[in-house]
């Protein structure tokens, strides 16, 4: 295949062919890769799309029909030695680190695309420019981020389509259950709320989460509910503390088990991170809080949503640690009151699909 126009390389083949998509983690990543998943699906039914990623995720692309297979990644050696073996035509690095890297060298793959600027670059003989070079704009989501590999290599540009997720009927009877013994009962509205995320830059405290659950209780009749997943561990004793005694904790769901009850939820509210964009793709209306990470980045794709964030210039940083102040003071200036107004929006049926930051002062 010839590679001198990278804009010919996904027309020109042949019907049938398999794609090679690595994308080994995260939930958030995966989730918001469906969209591209989609738009090459739509465009190409003919292509069979064979998305790597690690068993963990696995279940985002469960029964999705764009995907043709999903292949596991545990070993690199076993993996490096059934993709060689497949002999795939083309390959599309969506992750980019250095491990898929590494073993989209060994796989022997003739085509293999990924982004100009990735680590490793000697790996690749097509690499895409950056989403601000491609796009001419600074601005961009990372929805629109994903796509770029595929409209370089010869995708068609036109609607982009959501994030999907797919709940599994044994899946959803396993949550009624478990809602059922917290006497939740099938048909009660509820809400899933999420007061975990990766760095404490995101996460927004845990008793304002407790006040907005009893709000939603007391003004509203939904039900709230929490869910803790297995890195939520700094936070799970103050949710306990603030929260168990009126609300529902479910702390131990499997990821199938999470996304047919975020599927079901009558709102979503949470920080940045990967549930959010489970309740994204499953359409349902979400309160996104945002701190330290960029909400023209990340916020839900093409589904109701409002997006809570104060602006700071030093806003969007790494996240890891405050970098201007003494504390993080993007996510600790977000008012309950913020919060509310937002939830209240979309209750009542003012929907937003790109809200804009608050704009604050940042004093020293």
């Amino acid at each position: 295949m010839k590679l001198s126009d990278p804009s010919a390389i996904l027309p020109r083949l042949p019907p049938g062919a398999e794609i090679l998509i690595l994308r080994l983690r995260s939930l958030g990543d995966v989730v918001m890769l469906t969209p591209a998943l989609a738009a090459l699906h739509n465009w190409r039914p003919d292509l069979r799309l064979c998305v790597l990623l690690e068993p963990a995720y696995s279940a985002v692309l469960e029964g999705n029909p764009a995907v043709a297979e999903t292949l596991l990644f545990r070993k690199f050696v076993s993996a490096a030695r059934e993709l060689r073996r497949r002999r795939f035509p083309v390959l599309f690095n969506q992750h980019a680190g250095p491990t898929s890297a590494f073993l989209a060298g060994a796989t022997g793959v003739p085509v293999r695309v990924c982004w100009a600027g990735c680590q490793f670059p000697f790996f690749y003989n097509v690499l895409v420019p950056d989403a601000s070079s491609f796009y001419a704009r600074t601005t961009f989501h990372t929805v629109e981020h994903r796509l770029t590999q595929f409209y370089w290599t010869g995708l068609p540009r036109g609607p982009i389509p959501p994030a999907q997720v797919f709940p599994q009927p044994d899946a959803v009877a396993a949550v009624h259950q478990k809602l059922a013994e917290r006497s939740i009962v099938v048909g009660q509205p509820y809400a899933v709320l999420h007061p975990g995320a990766t760095y404490f830059t995101k996460r927004w405290a845990v008793e304002n989460f407790a006040a907005t659950a009893r709000w939603l209780r007391e003004a509203h009749a939904i039900a709230p509910v929490v869910i803790l997943g297995p890195k939520d561990g700094e936070i799970a004793s103050a949710v306990r503390e603030h929260m168990a005694r009126e609300t529902a904790v479910l702390d131990s769901l499997s990821l199938r088990e999470l996304i047919a009850l975020i599927a079901g939820a009558r709102l979503f509210v949470g920080n940045d991170s990967g549930p959010v964009h489970l309740a994204t793709a499953a359409g349902r209306p979400a309160v996104v809080i945002f701190g330290s990470s960029s909400s023209a980045t990340w916020r839900p794709w093409q589904t109701p949503h409002r997006v809570v964030q104060n602006d700071f210039p030093c806003n969007p940083c790494r996240g890891d640690r405050c970098y201007a102040f003494d504390e993080p003071r993007c996510i600790l200036s977000v008012a309950v009151e913020q919060v509310r107004e937002a939830c209240e929006a979309l209750l009542s049926g003012t929907e937003a699909r790109a809200s804009q930051p608050v704009k604050l002062e940042a004093r020293n």
